[in-house]
């Protein structure tokens, strides 16, 4: 059972770039909850405790301001490209027991056998899963896979209730296999190749003697 956040915001009833800067500078985040065919509901809520919120992916989030209290989802967070600020929020309402489609992303752990490497093929995975119960993420162990192995999205083990949208289930998520190596050159080509160039130089003098003669 996912932890719901609590924010406390304000009814917003000023709308443009000017009111959104001056929302800004009063530490506030201006946002809308959007609710399917209704309304939209337009909100302002505290910057900080907003900013350390969306830390956590998929959160289900309590949204209190007047005399309203709403249950939702992040649906899209715009930042400044430049200070990476959050400069506003669309939210998407839900109802308990709904499930939404999230998207969540993929994290490796276990060690591969040998010189193999494992290679995250979908760093992302779209989720269908109840409301309550969100994964932040998905954890795919590579735990003694060999060259070659491979583990497809109809191989996930995913949180109860959950389940994945995807085209095709045969679909590689993770691939195992040993990198090809990088030719290296060591001491002794180095001075192979140095003495090579020295043998054809010599021989370039030579050749340049002979014709002067």
């Amino acid at each position: 059972m996912a932890n719901t956040i609590t924010l406390e915001g304000e009814e917003r009833t000023e709308f443009g770039k000017g009111a959104a800067r001056r929302m800004r500078v009063a530490q506030q985040i201006p946002a809308t909850i959007y609710a399917g065919g209704a309304e939209p509901s337009f909100v302002k809520l505290p910057m900080r405790e907003t900013t350390l919120a969306l830390r956590r992916a998929n959160a289900l989030f309590t949204i209190k301001f007047g005399d309203e209290t709403k249950m939702a989802v992040v649906k899209d967070v715009q930042r400044n490209p430049v200070k990476r600020q959050v400069e506003h929020i669309d939210f998407y309402e839900v109802r308990a027991g709904e499930k939404v489609v999230v998207e969540v992303p993929v994290f490796i752990s276990g060690e591969t056998k040998g010189a193999a490497v494992a290679f995250i093929d979908m760093q992302n995975l779209q989720i269908r899963a109840d409301v309550a119960n969100l994964p932040e993420r998905i954890d795919v162990s590579v735990e003694g896979l060999a060259d070659g192995d491979k583990i497809l999205a109809k191989d996930l083990k995913l949180p109860e209730g959950a389940e994945l949208v995807i085209d095709d289930p045969e679909d590689s998520v993770v691939t195992v296999e040993v990198p090809k190596e990088e030719s290296v050159e060591t001491p002794e080509a180095a001075a192979a190749e140095g003495d090579a160039a020295a043998e054809n130089a010599t021989a370039d003098g030579a050749d340049s003697s002979d014709k002067a003669e």
